[in-house]
């Protein structure tokens, strides 16, 4: 890695340029899927937390297992739209705005 260009970079973009490519390229997309799914995760575990459930209370209402609730939220497992709807809609009693862009 360039420590010159890291220095000299004035933005978080910039960084992520360096480090990880143009948008648009391979590494960069990995990284970015990533990062959705670690953003994800944390919504949902502080979501969770604020309606004060654990996880195993958080599984039984929506129909799933405390480890699947875990693997969510430590961005170990792909999430489906629906479920996503249906653990926060149902089981955490929030709403849920999409934005494509």
């Amino acid at each position: 890695m360039n420590k010159a260009a890291i220095s000299n970079a004035k933005t978080f973009d910039e960084l992520l340029d360096i480090k990880y490519g143009k948008v648009g390229s391979i590494v960069r997309d990995e990284y970015d899927v990533k990062a959705s799914y670690f953003v994800i995760a944390e919504m949902l575990k502080e979501a969770r937390k604020d309606a004060h459930i654990t996880q195993e209370q958080l599984a039984d209402k929506i129909g799933t297992k405390k480890s699947y609730i875990s693997r969510l939220e430590n961005g170990k497992v792909d999430i489906q739209l629906s479920t996503l709807f249906k653990i926060f809609e149902t089981g955490l009693g929030r709403k849920i705005q999409l934005t494509i862009l």
